[in-house]
């Protein structure tokens, strides 16, 4: 029965599908981390463009969900600002559609509050240290988080501000004593 036997195309189509799912079982892949898996497997580039094509038509591959849930986790998780997110989509292939689709999960609203959380906890750790040099400290961790240095420098000067005034309500505050 010749034709229960699979051509070579059939196979190789085969082939090229398992090492795509094997690689999705592991983590979501964009498109192309898959199609240069793929390409460094030696798939031939006409069957890696079908398998990529019959598993994007399913669902099995959605670049857009993609960069949205690594945007939000790296927001949410790491602090990272909309730029260096853009970056890291950028770099793992995915196209200018998807990565503005989800920066725009994130407003500049989100990414002050953001950096401005991240200048508290840089402040809170360089306490003791000269004003100058935790000002200088708080900005370089939020521009190796992607801010610019406008959001950076307005979220520490602010996280500096509230600093201030809290240490003066401390001192201001009438001193407990003793007598009851």
């Amino acid at each position: 029965m010749a034709w229960l036997t699979p051509d070579a195309h059939t196979e190789a189509v085969e082939a090229a599908r398992e090492v795509v799912l094997r690689r999705l079982d592991r983590s979501a892949a964009p498109r192309a981390a898959l199609a240069e898996l793929l390409t460094r497997n030696g798939t031939d580039p006409r069957v890696a463009g079908e398998v990529l094509d019959r598993l994007e038509a399913a669902g099995v591959i959605d670049d857009d969900a993609y960069a949205a849930r690594l945007a939000r986790t790296r927001f949410a998780e790491k602090g990272a600002a909309r730029r260096a997110i853009a970056d890291e989509l950028r770099r793992k292939g995915l196209g200018e559609r998807s990565v503005t689709a989800a920066l725009a999960q994130i407003d500049g609203e989100d990414e002050a509050g953001a950096a401005l959380a991240l200048a508290r906890k840089k402040l809170i750790a360089t306490r003791g240290l000269d004003p100058t040099v935790r000002r200088r400290r708080a900005a370089a961790v939020l521009g190796r988080k992607g801010y610019s240095a406008s959001v950076a420098m307005g979220a520490v000067s602010r996280a500096m501000a509230e600093e201030d005034e809290a240490s003066r309500e401390d001192e201001a505050a009438p001193e407990e004593t003793g007598m009851g």
